[in-house]
């Protein structure tokens, strides 16, 4: 068994290599059992965006190369009669190891919320009220077209047992957004509260006048 903090030395440096996690996302990805190119990676790692990753075709040939490296995939050439031969990749017996020791072993990383809507928020002080919430509300709209997307996933993968913990996901995602819309239209509702907090001394005055 691989220990996934334990990687595999080179006798260069002796020391060991640590692979991202956009490496063992990739080797997930080959886990289903199937062969894919490198398009067609591409492709099932859109379904990741919402959560974690959304890759350029060179990052995904980059992670191929470094796990094919390491003896984690293969590949073999295909011959297409009117498109150019295509390269298709299928991960190893050593590859699945090393997938399932971090699936099973890997520590519970914290998530950091790196949120510019709410950077702005938290700054709203030094902003126009105004334009904070058509912020919020234009936030609140984008996030509704991600939910959206999320149920088209849910509602094609739903009903296939290959893909049962990737709907289970979709379903966690629609979750997830409905809360951050429902927190930004709070946020919404918390400004109209207070619409003359931050007003300058020279809109005050007008309104006085």
């Amino acid at each position: 068994m691989i220990d996934f903090n334990s990687p595999r030395r080179t006798e260069q440096s002796q020391e060991p290599e640590r692979l991202p996690n956009t490496s063992y996302s990739v080797l997930g990805m080959l886990s289903f059992g199937d062969e894919l190119s490198g398009y067609q990676l591409k492709k099932r790692a859109d379904n990741l965006r919402f959560f974690y990753w959304s890759p350029a075709h060179s990052q995904i040939y980059a992670e191929l190369r470094r796990l094919e490296k390491l003896g984690y995939v293969t590949h073999r050439e295909v011959r297409q009669t009117r498109r150019p031969d295509k390269r298709v990749y299928r991960i190893t017996a050593a590859g699945q190891d090393a997938f399932e020791t971090w699936m099973n072993h890997a520590p519970v990383e914290p998530v950091s919320l790196k949120h510019s809507v709410v950077l702005r928020l938290f700054f709203g002080h030094a902003g126009d009220p105004d334009r904070l919430s058509q912020v919020l509300q234009d936030y609140a709209e984008q996030v509704s077209e991600v939910i959206e997307d999320l149920r088209g996933i849910s509602d094609e993968i739903s009903d296939q047992d290959q893909f049962f913990y990737p709907a289970i996901v979709a379903e966690w995602g629609i979750g997830y957004y409905e809360a951050e819309r429902n927190a930004a239209l709070t946020a919404i509702r918390r400004l109209d509260e207070r619409p003359d907090l931050f007003r300058s001394d020279e809109e005050a005055q007008s309104d006085t006048a």
